[in-house]
């Protein structure tokens, strides 16, 4: 499962590779802004206190949305 944290303004940060190293990949509306090596350089692009991680939660068979 792929990582990825999501903030204000349509920003996103995924976990990437680039030149064979690990990077966290900052778009935003779909389109990379930068690939930082550090959390300090993606705070540079978004407020950490923003990001929120998202979490995909396992489908199980028999159980209906209730709505």
């Amino acid at each position: 499962m792929d990582r990825r944290w999501v903030g204000t303004d349509g920003y996103e940060v995924v976990l990437a590779e680039r030149e064979g190293r690990q990077v966290l990949r900052v778009r935003r509306d779909g389109v990379p802004v930068a690939d930082c090596v550090s959390v300090a350089e993606v705070a540079r692009h978004v407020d950490l206190a923003d990001l929120c991680e998202v979490v995909e939660l396992p489908f199980q068979r028999g159980y209906e949305a209730v709505g």
